[in-house]
Formats: structure tokens, C-alpha cells, sequence
């Protein structure tokens, strides 16, 4: 305990066994959090200025691209820092609002695969089961279940006694890597980090796949091929955000022995922090007339349409 409380700072090492790639690295990462930022929060802006998109889907897309705008901040602004230390203090907050975020987004996302299979496999009723009462309850069970987690497991990460290096080889602070530099025997830590993961990410990822499954069910049974597309598509950009996320997230928390390969952990890790949050704006709207719609009522005509002589 004593070693613990004489810890003041910790090392972030990032990618800094690649000295060459650091300015390549540097403007990369810069490029992805202004994308990120301006997407992200261009669709927030589009959701609440529009009454068009003041429907159950964007709700939660709204929803979802705060959450991935908050993540983000979370980890890039550090990621561009010259900097590299991060105090005691600062990466105790760091972890708890990554996880805060990050299992709100799990539970989120599946909330939207339910709007959808409502949507899909119910039209006649849609309204009246996916009202605005439901979804703001969703929501709020999302970001609720998200910080209560959270709060349990930065408390039980932070209550371990650390000892020797003081360096994380990671680019934020996340529990396998802490875990590693405890003094303690960490293969029963190991193991509790192995069961929380199960049931933060298998539980919401299990509504997801329940309700694809139905929903696929009900897209096979339609007769018209029209219909069809049209019902896939509105789920295939989903389906495109659950599979990043929860395929890297699974990779890194849900693999045996995860705590030792944490270098290779980084590069997933990227995916779930930095890559998806820069390709849902994209991924949502340039299939989405009504996005494009919103967009355009929002900037004008004029910017899309050309004058004509």
C-alpha cells in the first residue's frame, strides 16, 4: 500500500517503440480527431435542428455520436500531447470516463438493433412501442448501466497496490495494462476482468444478435425484392458499427491470456477508440437520404445544387 500511494504520475508509451513514425503518427492521429469532432458533432446538430430526424433512429444516433465524440476527446487529445506523463489523479479519471463511455456504447447499440427489429419486424406498431418515453428510457439505462460499471471497476483497478515501473505500454489508461504493473498476483485479477467483460459485452451484444435474428427472419419472408433491400439497408450501417466495435472490443477483453499481448491489444484497441468513431459519421450518412436531406436544408441548397446558366 505503500508503494501505491507513492505513485504520482504514470508513463503513456503509446507507439514510442516506432521513434520514426512519431510525426507520420502525430498528424495522423491529429487528421482523425478533427474528422472525428466535425462528423460527429455535425450529426448531433443535424438531429436536433431537423423535426425530420426527430425520429426513434436518430435519437439514438444522436446519442451515439455524442458518446463517440466525448470517447474520443477522452484519448486523442493525450495521444497528441508531447507529454507522454499522466499523473495519478489524471489517469484514474481517464479510465473511468473510457469505460463510462465506452459500455454505454455497448448497451446503446443495443438498444438501436431493438428500434430496428420494432421497426422491421413490427412497422404497424412501431410508434406506439418505440415512444418518446421508451427511448429516453433506453437511453438512460444505457448511460446509467455505463457509470455504475464503470465506477465499480475504476475503484477496484485503483485499489490495487502498483509497484516498480511506472510505465504503461499503451496509449491510455485501461485495466489490463494497470493490472500488469500491480504488485500482486494478477491471474485471479485476470480472471474478474475476463467475467465483467462477459457480461458488459456479451449481454447487450446478445440482444443484438436475438434481434437480427428475427430480423433477418422477417427480411427473408418479404416478397418483394424492393422491400428487401430496403429493410437490409437500413440495418446494414448497424451492422457495420456493431461489427467493428464489438469484433476489436471482444479481441482484446475477451481472449485468453489478453494481459500478454498487449502490443498487439493496441492496434485493436485503435479500432474501437479512434477508427470507429471517425467512420460512423460516414457509415450513417452517405447511404442516408435523410441525413443528406437534413444536411442540405440545413447548408443551403446552393451548396449541392449548382446554379444553372
Amino acid at each position: 500500500l505503500g508503494n501505491e500511494t507513492s505513485i504520482k504520475k504514470f508513463i503513456l508509451l503509446g507507439f514510442g517503440n516506432r521513434p520514426e513514425l512519431k510525426t507520420v503518427l502525430f498528424l495522423l492521429f491529429l487528421v482523425i480527431y478533427v474528422v472525428t469532432i466535425a462528423g460527429n458533432t455535425l450529426i448531433v446538430a443535424l438531429v436536433v435542428a431537423d423535426q425530420h430526424l426527430h425520429t426513434p433512429m436518430y435519437f439514438f444516433l444522436g446519442n451515439l455520436s455524442c458518446l463517440e465524440t466525448c470517447y474520443t476527446s477522452t484519448i486523442l487529445p493525450r495521444m497528441l500531447a508531447k507529454d507522454k506523463s499522466i499523473s495519478y489523479t489524471g489517469c484514474l479519471v481517464q479510465m473511468y470516463f473510457m469505460l463510462f463511455l465506452g459500455i454505454s456504447e455497448c448497451f446503446l447499440l443495443a438498444a438501436m438493433a431493438y428500434d430496428r427489429y420494432v421497426a422491421i419486424c413490427n412497422p404497424l406498431r412501431y410508434q406506439v412501442i418505440m415512444n418518446r418515453k421508451v427511448c429516453l428510457s433506453f437511453t438512460v439505462l444505457s448511460w446509467f448501466s455505463g457509470n455504475m460499471v464503470s465506477l465499480v471497476q475504476t475503484a477496484w483497478v485503483f485499489t490495487l497496490p502498483f509497484c516498480g515501473s511506472t510505465q504503461i505500454n499503451y496509449f491510455f489508461c485501461d485495466i489490463p495494462p494497470l493490472i500488469k504493473l500491480s504488485c500482486i498476483d494478477i491471474p485471479l485479477y485476470e480472471m474478474q476482468l475476463f467475467t465483467a467483460a462477459i457480461l458488459v459485452i456479451f449481454i447487450p451484444f446478445s440482444l443484438i444478435l436475438v434481434s437480427y435474428i428475427f430480423i433477418i427472419s422477417t427480411i427473408l419472408k418479404m416478397a418483394s425484392a424492393e422491400g428487401r433491400y430496403k429493410a437490409f439497408s437500413t440495418c446494414s450501417s448497424h451492422l457495420i458499427v456493431v461489427t467493428l466495435y464489438y469484433g476489436s472490443c471482444g479481441l482484446i477483453y475477451l481472449r485468453p491470456k489478453s494481459i500478454h499481448l498487449l502490443d498487439s491489444n493496441k492496434v485493436l484497441a485503435l479500432i474501437y477508440t479512434t477508427i470507429t468513431p471517425t467512420l460512423n459519421p460516414f457509415i450513417y450518412s452517405l447511404r442516408n437520404k435523410e441525413v443528406i436531406g437534413a444536411l442540405r436544408r440545413l447548408l443551403g441548397d446552393k451548396i449541392f445544387v449548382p446554379k444553372k446558366p
